[in-house]
This record gives structure tokens, sequence and C-alpha cells, in this order.
């Protein structure tokens, strides 16, 4: 399906059944609300709305990723205009967003039909190029999130959801773009990376692990069972690799964990939790505390995917006057709520 350039979607404005942030909260502004403003209106297969990110102007850009045969949108929410426009209607099935300290787009492209692959936007032609689609000769298995580093490094988890492609490596592992397009393994110690983030100070990776159970490294192999929903610290030497034991922060037990995360200025981390039992955004500090939880959605939910509603898949600050808001896509939709802290964005630093 090919949609129109031109196509600008209205922003929506409304408030979600969310109740407002009571006084106290350490995170989330008094009386605040997730506020709903972009909601999919285009025909695509199921999926949902992934990886928003800010960029040098302010406007954020977030991912509109069906299942299936469609190739998924980029979208643009300009903060100033409180307008949703199309930046791309062939998105590569791409899923998390960052941007480069020059202004460049980067995406984690997935499988499914699509890149498989490490991909930078120019913002002025639409026009892209892939950094990364093999590590030591072999393909990716499917892109999933990633962030950069203060000396302009990529660092993406590379797990295999769905699709039906075939797998050349064996190991869903972590890795990292450096400057000069080598691919480096960061570690492998981790069943299924989702989501990443840096700490401020650049020497503590998080990653989620979230093992749903898909999918086959071969068809003929068993069908894989549920595994770790954990979010760990690895600690990260001068040369940001990995230099001593993984930390468990968070363990969801049975429930599904984490998918994408962001840092604020004051090193703590906002997950999104897509736990059917509690969804939201948990925020906890550098050693696993719980600080504060957002629901976006009703709690003790059962059902199929397509039954789920208010699971978040991910979050971003914004910036300038914008500072004090968090960005979270959940479902099919963009929201936002307004915040006390603010965000640490390695690819404005400096600037």
């Amino acid at each position: 399906m090919r949609v129109p350039r031109t196509i600008i979607l209205s922003a929506l404005w409304l408030v979600t059944s969310v109740s407002p942030v009571l006084a106290g909260d350490p995170i989330f502004a008094e009386g605040a609300k997730l506020e709903q403003i972009y909601a999919r209106q285009v025909k695509l297969n199921s999926g949902l709305t992934e990886g928003p990110a800010v960029a040098p102007d302010g406007s954020v850009y977030f991912t509109d990723m069906p299942f299936g045969k469609d190739n998924g949108l980029i979208v643009r929410y300009d903060p100033k205009t409180k307008s949703t426009t199309l930046f791309t209607d062939n998105a590569f099935k791409s899923n998390g967003l960052a941007f480069d300290r020059d202004g460049n787009l980067l995406s984690c492209d997935g499988a499914d039909g699509g890149g498989r692959c490490v991909r930078r936007w120019n913002l002025k032609s639409g026009q892209s190029e892939i950094l990364a689609d093999r590590y030591q000769g072999k393909r990716l298995n499917s892109p999933n999130d990633l962030c950069v580093d203060l000396k302009s490094r990529i660092y993406f988890t590379d797990p295999r959801y769905g699709g039906l492609e075939p797998r050349e490596l064996a190991r869903e592992a972590v890795y990292r773009v450096e400057r000069d397009g080598t691919v480096v393994e960061v570690t492998h110690d981790v069943e299924k990376p989702n989501g990443l983030a840096l700490s401020p100070d650049q020497h503590t990776l998080y990653v989620g692990d979230h093992n749903n159970g898909g999918n086959r490294l071969s068809p003929n192999d068993p069908e894989p069972k549920r595994g770790a929903m954990k979010v760990y610290a690895f600690p990260l030497d001068d040369r940001g690799l990995v230099n001593g034991e993984r930390k468990t922060l968070v363990d969801f037990g049975k429930e599904n964990g984490c998918d994408g995360m962001r840092v604020d200025s004051s090193g703590n981390l906002y997950l999104a939790v897509r736990s059917l039992a509690r969804p939201g955004i948990l925020v906890i500090d550098p050693a696993g505390k719980e600080l504060a939880f957002l629901p976006t959605g009703p709690q003790g939910q059962t059902g199929l995917f397509e039954e789920w509603k208010g699971i978040p898949s991910n979050v971003e600050f914004g910036i300038g006057d914008d500072s004090h808001t968090l960005y979270v896509t959940v479902d099919k939709s963009l929201n936002r709520i307004q915040v006390k802290t603010t965000g640490f964005h390695p690819h404005l630093s400096g600037k």
C-alpha cells in the first residue's frame, strides 16, 4: 500500500481514561493526564506505533509499524504547530528510532519483509542508506531498538520476534556500529534483547530482555519457550564495552516485560512495560528502585494481542520549551504527559 506523501494526519488531543496524577509524585506533574495526539488513520495490517525520537528542531518522529506485507510509516509530530505529517510510507519495517549528532535520523529495520538493518535517513531529501546489515558476514536477525553514545557510536539490539526469513545468526545479541561502520558485539548475555539505553556517564548499558518464546532458528527446531522478562544493567569500561557481570534491576516473572526505555538527566530509567497485569510507564532509579508508575491501560487484561488495550511500546523526552514532556507510544497511537524531569539526549550534548 502506498500513502500519498502529502497526507496530513490531524492531532487528536483526546484525553485518555487514565486518572490525573496525584500530588507528591516525584516524576509526573500534578494533575497531568496522558493525552493522545495521534491515532492511526490509514489502513495497515495490525501492528503498533513505536520508536519516538526527538529531532534537533524539537519535532518527534515515530514509527507506525504493521505486520505482514506493508512497509510501515515514519511520522513526524511538531509540538509547535500541533500537526502530524508523514515523513515516509516506505519505512522498511522500521521499529526503534534515534538521532545522531549530525541531525540524521537512524532507524532499526526489522524482519518480516523489512530491511533487517540499521539505516540512516536524510531529513531534507527523505533518502536513506544502510549503515549495517551484517555481523561477521551474516545477516542480522531483526534490529529492534538503538541508542547513540557521546562518541557517535550506535548501540542496537538484534532479536527476532517474527518473519519467515532464514536466520543466519544463532545469537540474539546487542551490537555497536563503530564510526567506521564496523559492527562489534557488545554482549550476548541476554536471551532476547529489546529496548536499551546508556546512562548519562556512559558507564552503564541498560537492556530489556523480552523473551516471548519466538522465533525458531530453524523451521525444524521445537517451538521456543518463554524465557526472561527482565531489565539488566551492564557495566561498561572506557571503551564502551561490557566489563563485569550484569545486574538484574527488574524481574517481571511470568508477565510481559519491558519494551523501549529512556533515561532522564538524573540517570533514572523510564520503562515501557507491556505486562497485561500492570501496563504502563515504570520509572526506576539506577539501582532498580521504583520511583513512579503511570498506568496506560486497564490492569489484569487477558485475551489475544488485538484485544489488548493501553499497552505501551516506547518513550521519549521532548527538548527546549517541550523538555518537560514525555512522549509515549501506546497501541497504535502517540501520547504525551507532563513530567517534572528532563531527558538525557546524547545527540544534543555539547551543542
